[in-house]
């Protein structure tokens, strides 16, 4: 078996459509949507909206963690949009579902998919077909190994759609039990798993996840969302655990096979 995984897609629909290449089936660990590209401050809803002057300023204050200021510059972008008629909900639900039709139809048959933090979860049964299964809290088998999937993030300062609680995460976590493969969005809270070295800044990962990798003792723990880790992989007791990169720059997906 042959099993090819991507994460944080961030709008990469053209490499998508080749990621199952060779592989007995696609797994996708979410983020599809591409909000804003740290790497290219040209690329994303926000810079079509606003200009890349304002991707640039947003970018800045972010890495800074001035969290307060970036929220208050965003506040003020979209009530301008407001003042010209314009729903902020609507602009950006229209943008995200251009991005979800275009990635969505690049998806091989069978795709296995969990949602990411910049996700909205309530539209993926729109446009996932026959051939992709969305798991969040659930399990699949996968060429005799058993698959667990937890979708989304943790509740941070930056407030991306799809945060949760670390209670009802934890409820996640719990629900899935005892698999072969735990593949989630976000990493365990590891430093050196959490810590993203360009944004120079620590992502939050989950200490339910942690504790389940410890006492479950899956063979893998595969994830994403730091884009530019400390450390890619490392293992945690009997389970490796591995960032299997960050897709919308990489292009290449992360191949399991057993």
């Amino acid at each position: 078996m042959r099993v090819h995984v991507v994460s944080d897609v961030h709008g990469n629909s053209r490499d998508l459509a080749a990621a199952g290449n060779g592989a007995d089936a696609l797994v996708c660990l979410g983020d599809l949507v591409l909000f804003l590209d740290y790497a290219d401050h040209s690329r994303g809803i926000f810079p079509d909206l606003f200009g890349v002057a304002h991707a640039d300023t947003l970018v800045e204050l972010r890495t800074a963690r001035r969290f307060d200021e970036a929220r208050e510059l965003g506040r003020r972008l979209w009530a301008e949009l407001d003042a010209a008629g314009h729903s902020r909900e609507a602009v950006i639900e229209g943008a995200v579902r251009k991005q979800y039709a275009e990635l969505f139809a690049a998806f091989p048959t069978p795709t296995y998919a969990t949602y990411g933090n910049v996700d909205m979860p309530r539209l993926w049964p729109e446009y996932a077909g026959p051939g992709t299964t969305v798991l969040d809290g659930q399990r699949v088998e996968i060429g005799g190994r058993v698959f667990g999937f937890v979708g989304g993030g943790l509740t941070t300062p930056m407030r991306t759609p799809y945060e949760i609680s670390d209670e009802e995460y934890a409820a996640k976590i719990e629900a899935v039990g005892e698999v072969d493969v735990l593949c989630t969005h976000i990493p365990p809270d590891v430093p050196e798993l959490c810590y993203d070295t360009v944004a120079r800044r620590f992502e939050r990962g989950s200490s339910a996840l942690l504790d389940a990798i410890r006492t479950t003792r899956p063979r893998y723990s595969l994830f994403g969302h730091v884009h530019q880790p400390l450390a890619r992989r490392m293992r945690i007791g009997d389970t490796e655990c591995v960032n299997v990169g960050h897709f919308n720059a990489t292009g290449r997906p992360f191949a399991l096979t057993w």
